[in-house]
C-alpha cells in the first residue's frame, strides 16, 4: 500500500522498463544514449527516483513510443501533469495534494469501476446532493470552501460528456439509495439523476439489494481505474476519512477485481436496479 505520488513512480518505472525491453534496447545502452550513468536509469525504473518531464520526453523519443495518449498517460504518472494547464490547479489552495493526484489519474483513466456503500458516487452526484455531502463529512467548513469542493466534485464530472469518456460500472448498496442526504427533495434530485445518467452507454449502474445481505464488499468502497495502451497499469485507490491509499501489487489488483465480479453477479441487473431507482424515488 502506498501513496499516491509513490505508487505512480512504482508504475511509471515498470513501464518505461517494459517500453525500454520493447525497443531492444538495454539499460546500460539507453543510459549511453541518453548520456546519463546507467544507476539513473534503473533508479527511474524501479520508482526509487522520479524522473523530470524533459527527462520522460528523452526517454519516449529513445523508445520510439508516439501514441499520444500513452504519453500523456505516463506524463500523469510522472507527475508533469501538475505543471500543465489543468482545471484542478486553481483549487490547490482547497483540495489537498493525494485528491488533485487522483483528479489527475481520473481524467487518464478510460474505465473505472466502483463500489459505494454508503454515498452515491462523486462523478453522480447531482450539485445539492454533493453540496449535502460535503457538509456533513467536513462539518465546520467556511461556507467558500464547501463551495469550492462541490465546483471540484462538479468539474470532475466532466470526464462522463467528454469526447472519449470515462466508462463507469457502478455498484452501490441499496443503503445509498434511502439515505436522504441533503432532505427529501435533494434526494428526490439525486435519484432522478441517478436514472438520467444510467440512459448513457457508457454508465452502468448495479444495486445491490439488502436481500443479498452480507457480500464482499461491505469493508467499504473502492475504486478501480483503467488506462489506455499501457501494460496493467491498473490501480485501486481506497478512501479513508482522511487520505486515501493505492493499491497496485498483482495480488492485490486480482483481489479486487474478483471482488468486483462477485458483486456484480449478486447485484440486480442494470435495467432491474433502475426500475428499484425509481420505486424508491416514488416513494421519497
Amino acid at each position: 500500500m502506498r501513496n499516491g505520488p509513490a505508487v505512480r513512480r512504482r508504475r511509471l518505472g515498470e513501464e518505461l522498463r517494459r517500453l525500454r525491453q520493447s525497443s531492444g534496447l538495454t539499460s546500460k545502452e539507453t543510459a549511453r544514449l541518453l548520456g546519463w550513468h546507467q544507476s539513473k536509469v534503473s533508479r527511474i525504473e524501479t520508482g526509487v527516483s522520479g524522473v523530470k518531464p524533459g527527462d520522460l520526453e528523452r526517454l519516449l523519443d529513445t523508445f520510439t513510443v508516439t501514441d499520444p495518449q500513452l504519453r500523456s498517460l505516463l506524463a500523469t504518472l510522472a507527475g508533469a501533469a501538475e505543471g500543465g494547464p489543468r482545471w484542478w490547479q486553481a483549487y490547490g489552495g482547497v483540495i489537498p495534494a493525494q485528491y488533485r493526484d487522483f483528479i489527475s489519474l481520473e481524467s487518464q483513466a478510460v474505465a473505472a469501476r466502483t463500489l459505494e456503500t454508503s454515498v452515491v458516487p462523486g462523478l453522480l452526484q447531482t450539485p445539492g446532493y454533493a453540496r449535502a455531502v460535503t457538509r456533513s463529512a467536513l462539518d465546520g467548513l467556511p461556507p467558500e470552501s464547501v463551495d469550492a469542493l462541490v465546483e471540484v466534485r462538479l468539474a470532475r464530472q466532466d470526464v462522463l460528456h467528454a469526447a472519449r469518456p470515462l466508462a463507469l460500472h457502478a455498484v452501490l448498496d441499496e443503503a445509498v439509495l434511502r439515505r436522504e442526504v441533503g432532505g427529501r427533495q435533494v434526494m428526490r434530485e439525486q435519484l432522478r439523476g441517478l436514472r438520467e445518467l444510467a440512459d448513457l452507454a457508457h454508465v452502468c449502474l448495479q444495486v445491490l439489494p439488502f436481500t443479498v445481505g452480507g457480500y464482499v464488499g461491505l469493508t467499504g468502497p473502492f475504486v478501480i481505474f483503467s488506462f489506455p495502451n499501457a501494460n496493467d497499469l491498473d490501480l485501486v485507490v481506497l478512501d479513508h476519512l482522511t487520505h486515501s491509499a493505492y493499491l497496485e501489487r498483482k495480488e492485490q489488483l486480482e483481489a479486487y477485481r474478483a471482488a468486483f465480479r462477485t458483486m456484480q453477479a449478486h447485484a440486480l441487473s442494470p435495467k432491474d436496479s433502475l426500475d428499484l431507482i425509481a420505486g424508491i424515488s416514488d416513494g421519497v
